[in-house]
């Protein structure tokens, strides 16, 4: 018996280079649009068991968008980023270069004072690894990292894998299985 997680990533709050580390603004007017273009595909995901979103307004925004009326879990929170909270990569490279380089080269390293990068991957699969293999199917409308984090975890990949995933909004990725055994579920093109 296994339990199937389909993970969406949100949809944007911020166009790429305005992206913020531990973003919680909500859900902007090409984030709203894309979420009406995608609702076609997305939308049938919501006949999902069980529905949960990270506890970001634009997760909880795109999920509602979607008609999924998801339950927010704390434990899909985005990584604690401490004092770079609410500021770009660019902002935090020109005052803190080393520590930057420090935090992107060692994952066990939190420069910032928030989470560490393995703790954050560790913590998104514990959420998954107690997900009961009864429950069946289960959405979670999540943070681009989140659904990157989720990945490497399941994937058991080193941790700096984790730079190497690209997320888009409103992508999709279905993981299959049981704790400590997940499998990457990739979907066929329907004709």
């Amino acid at each position: 018996m296994g339990v199937r997680v389909t993970l969406v990533a949100a949809a944007r709050s911020s166009s790429l280079l305005a992206e913020r580390f531990d973003d919680d603004r909500p859900l902007d007017e090409a984030g709203w649009y894309e979420v009406q273009l995608a609702a076609h595909s997305l939308v049938p995901l919501g006949a999902a068991e069980l529905r949960y979103c990270s506890p970001t307004p634009r997760s909880r925004a795109t999920g509602a968008a979607l008609g999924y009326a998801p339950l927010a879990q704390p434990a899909l929170r985005d990584c604690d980023m401490g004092r770079w909270r609410g500021l770009t990569l660019a902002e935090v490279a020109a005052v803190e270069p080393a520590a930057v380089d420090a935090w992107l080269a060692d994952p066990r390293t939190a420069p910032h004072g928030g989470e560490t990068l393995l703790a954050f991957i560790s913590r998104i699969g514990g959420w998954l690894d107690t997900r009961p293999a009864d429950d069946g199917a289960i959405v979670a409308v999540a943070e681009p990292a989140v659904v990157r984090a989720a990945l490497v975890y399941a994937l058991k990949a080193p941790p700096a894998t984790y730079w190497n995933v690209d997320v888009r909004p409103l992508s999709t990725v279905t993981l299959t299985g049981r704790p400590g055994l997940w499998h990457l579920h990739l979907q066929a093109a329907v004709g």
